[in-house]
């Protein structure tokens, strides 16, 4: 499976050190559901993808959603667990689903860009 470490532009600040990557329709659909919470720093690039739900999440998340130049288009933090709904973003093209707390702690805002460096597993 592909894996990406993801950095903001801006504070060069490490968003997440082993982002999976879904890009085929089963992980795009399977996404985080009944998996183990993500460690600190990694988490889940789901592509494409403009909008997320929380049916079958056993823990909270951060979303961070994208367009196709790794520009933040919108931030959700600690999304409920079964609860937690996002709104469509037609001006984005992916999300990145981190471990709840991961937006503060990398100090992203919307319009921020993204660096995307492809790692090995």
């Amino acid at each position: 499976m592909k894996m990406l470490r993801i950095t903001n532009q801006k504070n060069k600040r490490v968003i997440g050190e082993r982002i999976r990557v879904a890009d085929s329709f089963f992980a795009r659909f399977r996404g985080l559901m009944l998996t183990e919470e993500p460690a600190e720093g990694e988490g889940l690039l789901i592509s494409p993808c403009n909008s997320i739900h929380m049916m079958f999440m056993r823990f909270p998340i951060d979303a961070i959603f994208i367009d196709a130049g790794n520009r933040i288009k919108a931030l959700y933090r600690r999304l409920s667990p079964w609860f937690g709904i996002s709104s469509i973003h037609r001006d984005a093209c992916s999300v990145i689903e981190l471990k709840a707390g991961s937006i503060d702690k990398a100090g992203v805002e919307i319009d921020d860009i993204l660096e995307m460096e492809s790692i090995l597993c």
